[in-house]
C-alpha cells in the first residue's frame, strides 16, 4: 500500500518531522491498508510514531498496550502537547482524569488510549471498549509475550483473548528485540492470523560500544561519567542494593545521582523518575526494572556497572541512549563473579533441558561479546543475523584492545589448573605462575610444582584477565557451586594439548586521559563557542517553561531540535517552523520565546 498523500504533510504539522525515518513508512503503510502487523524495529527508530499517525489519518480509536504506568503517562503526555486527544487508564489516575477519558471515549475524540496488559484483561473494560469501537490495538515490547524473550510477562499472554473479546480489530506489535525464536512465538501468541512482519536493522551508529573487565570499578565509572558532567544517563546495577550505595557514592562525587528499583517505596520510585525525566543532567542508578518506562530522548551514556543478563537485555538497555539520533555512549564492566553468577543462575533455574541448552548459547554469546577480538558491532548485529561491516567506532576498531596470540599463556594458566587438582580460583593460581609461595601454597605442597613461577614474566593483573577469557570462553568452567575454583573443559583439554590456538586481549593500563564527550550531530563538527553558548541559553530557557508546565524539558523541545537551531539560527517564525521537531503547535506555543533567544 502507498501512504496517503497527507501522511507526511500531517507528520510535519503536528510532530514536526520532514520525513519518515528509515523503516517508518513502509509499516505505517501496511497499518493503514489493515493488514496485522509485527514490526522489529531498533529503540530510537520511531516504533510510537507508527502507530500515533495512523491514529490521526484514519480516526477512530487506537488502544496502546504499554508495559508501565510511567510510559503510558509520559507518551499521552506528549500526544497531548502536540493537540491529540489521548489517555490512560491505569491505577494511578485520580477520579478525574479517569472521568476525562471516558467522556473522551464516549463523544469519539478519543485518537489513542494508553492502558496495561493487566489493566485490558479486566472483566468490563473489553466490553466497554468493544461497544464504543476499536480501530486497533497495538502492543508495545511485544517480546514480553515470549518465553524466549529475555522479559517474560505471563499477563502478556492474556492480550490477544482481551483483543478477541473488543471484536477482533486490527492487532499491531512493536519490539525493539526478537530474535526468530521470540518472532515466530508473538505471532503465535499475539495474532489471530498472519500478520506482516518487518525486521529492520539492528543498528544504532550513533551509540559507541565500549566493555572493560572490571579492575577497580567504581574508579573506571567515574573516569567515564567525569566525560559526561551535565549529560543525562543510566547506570544499571545486578542488586537493589547496588543501585543505592553507588547513587550515594557518585552524589559524594559531585553528580545528581538517584536510586531506582522495584523495592523502593511507589513515591520514592515516582519521585526519583520524575527527577531523571524532567531534568538536565541527571543519572539515574538502576536495575532492569528501570527503562521501560523511560521515553527520554536525550540519554546522553548507559553504563553497566554488572555484565548484564542476556545480548537481547544489553541491546534493549544500550538503546535508552541516544534515541535522538546523536551520539551516546556506553560502558559495560564485566568479571569473572558476573559469569559465574548467570552461569549459576541457569543452571539452578526449574526449566526443560532445551531451555537450559538455549540460555547458555545466550550467555555464551554475551560473554563472547565481551571478550569481542573483532568489531563488537559486527559481533552484536551477527547475533541478530545482521551482516554488517566493521564499525570503526568501538573500543576494537579504534585499537583500544590490543590483542596477541595467547596460546602459550593459555597453556600455562590450564597446566596450573590441572596440576593443583582443578579446584582452585583465579588468585590463587595466579600466585602460583607468579611464584607467590603462600602458606596455603606451601602447605599444599604446590610450590615444588613445575608451575610455580612459570608465569613470573607477567603481572597478577595480566593471569588474573587470561583466567576471566578463559572461563568466558568456556575453556573453564566452575568446578565446585559451593566452593568455586576453576576445571577444564574440553576446549581447554583442547587447548593444552596444542589441538587449538587462541587469542587473548593483552593486559595494559587504562587510558584515563579520554577526551570529554561533545553533543554534535551524528556526523559533523562539534559545535563552537558561540554555538555551545547559545545552546546554552536555548536550553535555559527550555528548562524554565518545562518547570512552569510541570513536563520533562524533552517535551518542549528534545536536544536535536535546539541543536539544530543553535547551528542554523533561524531569525523568523517561519524559519524556526522549519526547524526540526518544531510542529505548529509547539511553534504558537514557543516559537516567539525561543525567537528572541536566537535573534537577540
Amino acid at each position: 500500500m502507498i501512504l496517503p498523500s497527507n501522511a507526511r504533510t500531517v507528520l510535519k504539522q503536528v510532530f514536526g518531522y520532514d520525513d519518515f525515518r528509515p523503516g517508518q513508512a513502509e509499516v505505517i503503510a501496511a497499518i493503514l491498508g489493515k493488514a496485522p502487523v509485527l514490526a522489529v524495529m531498533p529503540t530510537g527508530s520511531g516504533k510510537s510514531m507508527c502507530y500515533q499517525l495512523p491514529a490521526l489519518l484514519d480516526g477512530g480509536l487506537t488502544v496502546v498496550v504499554s508495559p508501565l504506568i510511567a510510559l503510558m503517562r509520559d507518551q499521552a503526555q506528549q500526544m497531548r502537547a502536540v493537540g491529540v486527544a489521548a489517555a490512560t487508564l491505569n491505577s494511578n489516575n485520580t477520579p478525574e482524569e479517569n472521568d476525562q477519558a471516558w467522556e473522551l471515549l464516549r463523544s469519539g475524540d478519543l485518537r489513542l488510549l494508553f492502558v496495561s496488559p493487566e489493566r485490558i484483561a479486566m472483566e468490563g473494560l473489553t466490553a466497554s471498549l468493544a461497544r464504543l469501537g476499536v480501530q486497533r490495538v497495538a502492543v508495545d515490547e511485544a517480546h514480553c509475550v515470549s518465553e524466549w524473550g529475555h522479559d517474560f510477562r505471563p499477563e502478556y499472554r492474556e492480550i490477544r483473548k482481551a483483543i478477541n473479546e473488543m471484536g477482533a480489530p486490527q492487532a499491531i506489535a512493536f519490539t525493539a528485540t526478537a530474535d526468530r525464536a521470540t518472532r515466530n512465538d508473538i505471532v503465535e501468541r499475539l495474532f489471530s492470523s498472519k500478520p506482516q512482519i518487518f525486521v529492520h536493522s539492528f543498528d544504532r551508529p550513533n551509540i559507541d560500544l565500549r566493555f572493560e573487565p572490571k579492575d577497580n570499578p567504581r574508579r573506571q565509572l567515574v573516569d567515564f561519567l567525569t566525560r559526561h558532567r551535565g549529560d543525562s544517563g543510566i547506570v544499571y546495577c545486578a542488586s537493589r542494593k547496588k543501585t543505592e550505595t553507588l547513587a550515594l557514592y557518585l552524589q559524594d562525587q559531585g553528580y545528581e545521582a538517584v536510586a531506582y528499583h522495584a523495592g523502593l517505596d511507589l513515591k520514592s520510585r515516582n519521585h526519583n523518575q520524575d527527577r531523571f525525566l524532567r531534568e538536565d543532567g541527571m543519572i539515574a542508578v538502576a536495575t532492569v526494572a528501570f527503562g521501560m518506562g523511560i521515553n527520554k530522548p536525550d540519554v546522553r551514556f548507559v553504563v553497566h556497572a554488572d555484565m548484564p543478563a542476556t545480548v537481547e537485555a544489553y541491546y534493549q538497555e544500550i538503546g535508552r541512549a541516544g534515541r535522538d539520533g546523536l551520539p551516546a555512549q556506553t560502558l559495560t564492566l564485566y568479571g569473572v563473579e558476573d559469569i559465574a553468577l548467570r552461569r549459576r543462575q541457569i543452571d539452578e533455574k526449574d526449566i526443560t533441558p532445551e531451555r537450559r541448552n538455549f540460555e547458555r548459547k545466550r550467555l555464551s554469546a554475551l560473554t563472547g561479546l565481551c571478550e569481542a577480538i573483532r568489531c563488537r558491532r559486527q559481533m552484536l548485529l551477527s547475533y541478530f543475523e545482521e551482516e554488517a561491516q566493521t564499525c570503526g567506532r568501538c573500543d576494537v576498531c579504534r585499537g583500544q584492545v590490543a590483542l596477541y596470540d595467547g596460546t602459550i599463556d593459555a597453556q600455562k594458566a590450564l597446566s596450573a589448573v590441572v596440576r593443583t587438582g582443578q579446584r582452585f580460583g583465579a588468585v590463587y593460581l595466579t600466585n602460583l605462575l607468579v611464584g607467590e609461595a603462600t602458606d596455603i601454597m606451601q602447605r599444599n605442597g604446590h610450590t615444588e610444582l613445575k608451575t610455580f613461577g612459570v608465569g613470573k614474566s607477567l603481572s597478577k593483573q595480566a593471569w588474573q584477565a587470561i583466567y576471566r577469557q578463559l572461563f568466558a570462553i568456556d575453556a573453564l568452567e566452575a568446578a565446585s557451586e559451593e566452593h568455586g575454583g576453576f576445571r577444564l573443559t574440553p576446549l581447554g583439554d583442547s587447548i593444552l594439548l596444542g589441538q587449538e590456538t587462541i587469542q587473548l586481549r593483552a593486559h595494559a593500563p587504562r587510558n584515563l586521559a579520554r577526551p570529554k564527550a561533545t553533543l554534535r550531530p551524528v556526523q559533523g563538527e562539534p559545535l563552537d563557542d558561540a554555538d555551545t553558548a547559545l545552546l546554552a541559553r536555548l536550553k535555559a530557557l527550555r528548562r524554565e517553561l518545562a518547570r512552569e508546565e510541570g513536563v520533562p524539558a524533552f517535551m518542549i523541545f528534545p536536544d536535536k531540535t535546539l541543536l539544530q537551531m543553535a547551528e542554523e539560527r533561524p531569525n523568523s517564525l517561519v524559519e524556526l517552523g522549519r526547524i526540526h521537531g518544531v510542529g505548529q503547535r509547539k511553534l504558537s506555543l514557543y516559537g516567539e520565546a525561543f525567537l528572541d533567544i536566537l535573534i537577540s
